[in-house]
């Protein structure tokens, strides 16, 4: 799929589209051959000659004529021109562009310094309506050369917008293209014709600076379409027809990506990964393709941050999770069930067995039964600010993922590790229903469970609270044990009644998350009122759908933590968690926080009540999942999985990364991605995931799990003799 710069610039030519150079031609290049501009402009059929270094270039440049000059040592070595070839291109009246320069007549270079939270900003009028001043531009780690200009076209600076400044220029920022008219030079301070390898974004929008730039060196020459492959890309186009097999494609990709990413820990890295994590380090570099990839019996990690460095590669998060495991696992399950077992079966059963047997996630006093965090899964290992946590919303998906894995496998292996983790929770979950969003081992060493039992907490938050619910609701089912279903129950039903501008977040994410137990719940329960309720929040879920593509567009709520809010200034960027977007309209999905999540509860909502118009919507948002998915047969490690964000306008990955962990192009082996590959699996097999584990026996270790966490009677850990650990200041987490 090539990506066509034609929204703004009309279709031409500066030659006849035969390839062939001309022995005197208005534009001269000096680059390598693997340049990203000099093969765009060879793609795209522009005439021109190259040159191996500039002064070569501007030798043989006829007068009059435009050279561009560009950054091959990048980024480590700057751009050489000496004084007797700058002179010659005054004396030819050349028009020079100049990527990374070493010197600039009259211009003082300041030392390199590269990017972390700055972006890309139109400065200028001089784009016109293809891209207006302050439209934003991403050139990842950017290396540049700080030098002082009045009027630059482009900057560098720190600034909050999804593809507009708006809060306007901050005082520190960077001169990115400059133009100097008296001496017909244009000085870009870093590598800007590297927009293909360094996966410069908006794709179109740098098409369209580039023919802006090429039409100000090339004056009287026709304007230039640039045609190029972005090496990752969507996997169809929104108008595309898609195959009948491409839901059972995605998940063959998927999984690929799983098992390629080296991701999955061998034996030969747990060492270098679990020193990293005790010393409180959270991305490391990935090994090469050589490097043996593991087979789950040593966990998998994170994923991939949303850093992309100067060659477009992305460093790992070595953070071993509880969720990401276990939804993984279920992802290798889910392959087994559809190919008749293989190795991803056994990799799935390895992963399980890693979260629930052979790490300290479901270990240490949490294999305890005397201590109160008896049964609880940890956020992760390892690291002590990870497994001192107990998230309930990570807890709730470990187990249904391995709900679902256990049935792929048909396996009862993590039966009663599930009931265990089910009690646990269900006894720090106060009489209403709520649980909040954590409980850390130091304050129940120092309380117990029964003060968090007997604790009236309100917390009408879905993203923390609604998958407890849901395995609540499928615990009863398999039990017949009364308090998973009247907590439930009544913290559903204040969840309702508080919707939507109660809420913590009132946005699309909570909409999403919700509709699974209330779902399940019309399982349970299959009354008027609760079918109410199910379509109430389900229709304000689809009014986040977007008419033309299915997309489930991020929403901004009403209401909100302080902590999951769009930058309030500049200064805020990259400072905290934050949506996708900065205001609404702004045209993103988010395949970590909803997509995945939203397809299963639509998929549910539908298997419990029949509605047409919800499958309707579930098979609109299912094709939309299949066209995004990333294609990067160059990349490995990012083909086959879905980029948190996604722009359904500009049908490109993009959005506004604010967020400090988890941004626009970060990767989770886990999260709403893994439910996605999940929801596919379903559909697959025509049934929903409360079907295909009806035939659970997991309620035949009730009994036993109950005598053993009965030798708690709630009280702190420290009166019956326990050590308290000490408490650690909880991180942001998603």
């Amino acid at each position: 799929m090539q990506r066509v710069c034609t929204c703004w610039f009309i279709l031409a030519s500066m030659l006849a589209a035969t390839g062939a150079v001309a022995a005197e031609t208005d534009l001269v290049l000096s680059c390598r051959l693997d340049n990203d501009l000099f093969v765009a402009l060879t793609q795209s059929g522009v005439a021109f000659d190259r040159h191996t270094t500039p002064a070569r270039a501007i030798e043989r440049a006829p007068a009059g004529a435009a050279v561009l000059i560009l950054a091959d040592g990048y980024p480590r070595g700057r751009t050489m021109v000496n004084e007797r070839s700058l002179s010659e291109a005054a004396g030819k009246r050349l028009r020079l562009y100049i990527e990374y320069p070493a010197a600039v007549p009259g211009v003082r270079i300041g030392s390199p310094r590269k990017t972390e939270w700055e972006r890309l900003i139109v400065a200028s009028d001089a784009f016109g309506e293809a891209l207006p001043s302050m439209h934003i531009l991403v050139a990842p780690d950017c290396h540049l050369l700080p030098m002082p200009a009045p009027d630059p076209l482009v900057v560098a600076a720190r600034v909050a917008g999804f593809d507009k400044a708006v809060f306007g220029l901050p005082e520190e920022r960077f001169p990115i293209l400059i133009e100097i008219p008296d001496q017909q030079l244009w000085v870009a301070t870093t590598a800007l014709s590297r927009f293909v390898t360094g996966r410069f974004a908006p794709a179109q929008d740098w098409c369209a600076l580039w023919t802006h730039l090429l039409a100000k060196l090339c004056p009287g020459a026709p304007p230039v379409v640039l045609r190029f492959e972005p090496p990752i890309r969507p996997a169809f186009r929104p108008a595309d027809s898609l195959p009948a097999d491409a839901e059972r494609r995605s998940i063959e990709a998927a999984v690929a990506w799983l098992r390629d990413s080296r991701l999955l820990v061998d034996a030969s890295r747990e060492a270098e990964i679990h020193k990293l994590l005790r010393e409180n380090v959270e991305a490391c570099p990935m090994p090469g393709p050589e490097a043996p990839v593991g087979d789950g019996s040593h966990g998998i990690l994170e994923g991939f941050s949303s850093v992309i460095h100067y060659d477009g590669s992305q460093p790992q998060r070595a953070v071993l999770r509880a969720d990401c495991n276990a939804e993984s696992a279920m992802c290798f399950a889910i392959d087994a069930m559809l190919n008749d077992g293989g190795r991803a079966g056994q990799i799935g059963r390895n992963l399980l067995d890693y979260v629930f047997f052979i790490s300290d996630m479901h270990g240490g006093v949490r294999g305890d039964p005397k201590h109160p965090a008896f049964g609880l899964i940890a956020w992760g290992t390892i690291s002590p600010a990870w497994s001192c946590a107990n998230y309930g919303d990570d807890d709730a998906r470990v187990m249904l993922a391995t709900m679902m894995a256990a049935a792929c496998l048909d396996s009862d292996r993590w039966d009663e590790r599930l009931m265990r983790a089910l009690l646990a929770n269900l006894r720090t979950t106060g009489p209403l229903g709520f649980r909040g969003n954590r409980i850390d081992i130091a304050p129940l060493e120092q309380h117990g469970w029964r003060h968090f039992h007997d604790a009236e907490r309100v917390d009408p938050s879905p993203h923390y609270e609604s998958y407890l619910w849901a395995c609540y609701l499928w615990a009863y089912r398999h039990t017949g044990h009364r308090e998973f279903l009247d907590k439930t129950r009544t913290a559903i039903r204040m969840t309702v009644e508080a919707y939507p501008d109660k809420w913590q977040w009132n946005n699309e994410l909570e909409r999403a998350r919700m509709l699974l137990c209330l779902a399940w719940l019309v399982r349970v329960e299959d009354t008027p009122e609760h079918r109410g309720w199910l379509k109430r929040v389900a229709d304000g879920l689809l009014e986040c759908q977007d008419a033309a593509t299915g997309a489930i567009a991020v929403r901004l709520g009403r209401t909100g933590s302080g902590h999951y809010l769009p930058p309030t200034s500049n200064a805020e960027y990259g400072t905290r968690e934050t949506p996708l977007i900065q205001a609404n309209g702004d045209p993103a999905s988010d395949q970590l926080y909803t997509t995945g999540f939203a397809l299963l509860g639509l998929r549910e909502a539908v298997a419990a009540t029949g509605d047409a118009d919800l499958r309707r919507a579930e098979d609109r948002l299912a094709a939309y999942a299949c066209r995004i998915q990333v294609r990067a047969p160059e990349h490995p490690w990012l083909n086959g999985w879905w980029f948190r964000a996604f722009d359904f306008k500009r049908w490109d990955y993009w959005a506004s990364s604010a967020d400090a962990g988890w941004g626009a192009w970060s990767l989770e082996a886990g999260w709403a991605q893994a439910w996605t590959v999940a929801t596919f699996a379903l559909r697959a097999k025509e049934t929903s995931l409360w079907d295909l584990t009806a035939k659970s026996r997991i309620g035949e270790h009730l009994d036993a799990v109950r005598a053993m966490m009965a030798v708690n009677a709630g009280g702190p850990w420290e009166a019956t003799g326990g050590k308290t650990t000490g408490a650690t200041e909880p991180p942001v987490a998603p």
